[in-house]
């Protein structure tokens, strides 16, 4: 990896972007992308668009969504305890012993999840953590000491940690689902940006906004910038690590390449197009199906105004939802140059309806 991306990766994953608050990431994200980009837009909601040959009409989209499940402070009792609900698919049986970010306007306050010792419970018989149960502890003895920090009702906490190597293949942090899709589209963008003469269209480098909590900010610019083609980036499980079902949930692993989704909401003749650049370039490849949605962005593109052909290119993750969401980083570089190879492959008014 270059010594700029690598910089880049960093400075993205350890940034913190709580789902409706996901501006300070958004930065980060549209610097690096200026050098490769004609334009850029940013919506009402936050999401950010780089703009690569402008004015076509034929139009193509690479997109990634840019926020991390968080936490709401919900209530804070007389004794300064406070008590959160989710902010997106938060695990609270995760939570007690974390440390987390309160973020205030006066500056980010820190606290963490405090859990009763294993003397005082009844072991055999306790129930898991649940988000009826969990509390942040900020240091403070009272109501009043914890609203004269900055936090009040409302107030976004995150876990903290940040990104690491583990061993020599693997990437691991908080917020990999889905920043580290964020870094593999702008790496797109930059190496699309020196072949720009290749892409007879106008190509839409799309970071979108609350994924986490139904696929909003997709669901918005999708409208906005009209499609021909959508080209979704995710996370999906490794179903090979312990307590998976593989009869249930498939079989996709790191390690493998990329994963290419069947549903409804994919459209079948780009998945195949996809499918022959993927063996064609010999760029390794893993199948997975969806009974009904993908649970990403790729439905909120695949059924927007008149329907655009869609489909979903996604990362193997270990651990999701956790603070150490792992990924290999040979599937990375794949799902990459699987991109950049499909951008090439495209031509202006590819018509990939099934009857003509």
């Amino acid at each position: 990896m270059r010594k700029e991306s690598k910089k880049f990766l960093e400075q993205y994953l350890n940034n913190t972007s709580p789902t409706g608050f996901e501006s300070s990431g958004q930065k980060i994200w549209l610097e690096y992308l200026k050098p490769f980009i004609d334009d850029y837009i940013i919506d009402t909601y936050g999401t950010a668009v780089g703009i690569i040959n402008p004015g076509k009409e034929y139009k193509v989209v690479i997109e990634a969504h840019a926020d991390e499940i968080s936490w709401f402070v919900n209530y804070i009792s007389p004794e300064g305890y406070i008590y959160v609900i989710r902010n997106g698919g938060s695990d609270a049986l995760i939570a007690p012993s974390m440390r987390v970010n309160l973020h205030t306007e006066k500056g980010m306050i820190k606290g963490v999840f405090g859990w009763p010792a294993i003397h005082v419970r009844e072991t055999t018989k306790e129930e898991a953590p649940n988000i009826k149960k969990i509390f942040i502890d900020v240091g403070a003895a009272s109501k009043e000491e914890v609203e004269k920090m900055g936090i009040h009702v409302g107030t976004v906490a995150t876990f903290v940690d940040e990104l690491m190597e583990l061993g020599s293949n693997f990437y691991s942090g908080r917020a990999l689902d889905n920043r580290i899709g964020g870094f593999m589209i702008a790496e797109v963008a930059r190496q699309i940006s020196d072949q720009k003469d290749k892409i007879p269209f106008t190509l839409y480098i799309v970071n979108s906004v609350q994924e986490e909590i139904g696929l909003r900010g997709a669901e918005m610019i999708s409208r906005r910038l009209k499609p021909d083609v959508a080209i979704i980036t995710d996370v999906t499980h490794d179903t090979t690590a312990p307590l998976y079902n593989k009869a249930e949930q498939g079989e996709t692993k790191c390690g493998g390449g990329p994963v290419l989704t069947y549903g409804p909401s994919v459209q079948n003749n780009l998945l195949k197009l996809i499918i022959n650049v993927a063996e064609k370039k010999k760029i390794p490849f893993q199948r997975s199906a969806v009974s009904r949605s993908t649970g990403t962005d790729t439905d909120a593109f695949a059924y927007s105004a008149e329907g655009v052909a869609s489909a979903l290119i996604s990362l193997p993750l270990r651990y999701m939802h956790t603070t150490v969401e792992t990924v290999h980083k040979g599937d990375m570089n794949h799902v990459i140059e699987l991109m950049l190879q499909v951008l090439l492959k495209l031509k202006a008014g590819q018509d990939f309806r099934y009857m003509k």
